[in-house]
């Protein structure tokens, strides 16, 4: 079993990191990946850039938390994250969560559920740069509604 987490400032390759999650594993029927783009706009702003920070160590750990509580809910044989950190330009890939399982619905799911509980449970701060200035990003109504549906409760909207 492969469950990994990487926070790291460089870029990923999609196919490699599945590669090297599937590597060797006969059981694997399905993968399922998500790659999350920086987006050009926001809340009807434009954005030129996005800068992410994080405590190195404990967003790990909490990325890592996440994992462990995917494998307790879903028949999952490993798990690849990589979120990256530093300043990112429009349509730079920031996010990679890929799940292996022997069908797809354990691994649609998983990924899912990585994602949502990534969105507002793991330790990243988000600045835009825009053509008003820079500004803090928020957590959405929406993202908390999203994990809500998976019973956690985060409550992280406009905190």
């Amino acid at each position: 079993m492969l469950f990994s987490v990487s926070i790291q400032t460089k870029d990923f390759v999609l196919n490699t990191e599945v590669a090297h999650l599937r590597e060797g594993d006969t059981r694997v029927g399905a993968v399922c990946a998500f790659v999350g783009t920086v987006r050009d706009r926001n809340d009807g702003q434009s954005v030129k850039t996005l800068e992410l920070e994080h405590y190195p160590g404990m967003t790990e750990k909490a990325i890592e938390a996440m994992i462990d509580e995917a494998q307790r809910r879903f028949d999952i044989f490993g798990a690849r994250v990589i979120h990256r950190v530093g300043l990112l330009q429009p349509l730079d890939q920031i996010v990679l969560v890929a799940v292996t399982s022997a069908h797809r619905g354990e691994s649609f799911q998983a990924c899912e559920f990585l994602m949502d509980y990534l969105k507002t449970q793991a330790p990243f701060w988000k600045k835009e740069d825009t053509p008003e200035g820079a500004r803090w990003v928020d957590a959405r109504v929406s993202d908390d509604q999203a994990l809500a549906k998976w019973g956690i409760n985060a409550g992280n909207a406009g905190a």
